[in-house]
């Protein structure tokens, strides 16, 4: 199964242990999926990581440590196709993301705008509850 997480996925994992985010996560760990990424996804969590109301709640050794498992663990993709259809613009990478990788799943918590798509291509969106219950 190819699967991207979108920023917010992987932040609360790190952020909320034992909540469906952070399942996902070790799931990925554990390898019950392949994790689909790329430089815009990767610039997108270290920006986010930076910020100081992040910056509080994840100590900066799990940041890192999220940020190599992906670059040495997740597949990376290079050339994304360009797409205009998210309902906020800095997130159609994602989609560019989840074409270009073939992904079976996008999971996010943007529930005004990529989880209204429902679906891009051949990729279902679906929340990290609904992902959970999927790999459960």
């Amino acid at each position: 199964m190819r699967v991207v997480l979108d920023v917010n996925i992987l932040v609360l994992a790190l952020i909320s242990p034992g909540g469906h985010p952070d399942a996902i996560y070790r799931a990925w760990a554990e390898g019950r999926f392949t994790m689909l990424s790329c430089a815009e996804q990767l610039d997108e969590l270290r920006s986010t990581l930076q910020k100081q109301r992040i910056l509080e709640r994840i100590q900066p050794h799990k940041a890192g440590r999220l940020l190599n498992q992906i670059r040495k663990l997740a597949v990376s993709v290079d050339a994304l196709p360009r797409v205009q259809r998210s309902p906020d613009p800095e997130d159609d990478y994602l989609l560019g993301l989840c074409e270009a990788s073939e992904a079976n799943y996008l999971v996010t918590g943007d529930k005004s705008g990529l989880l209204s798509l429902e679906r891009h291509k051949a990729t279902r969106i679906v929340t990290a509850r609904e992902f959970s219950e999927l790999l459960a």
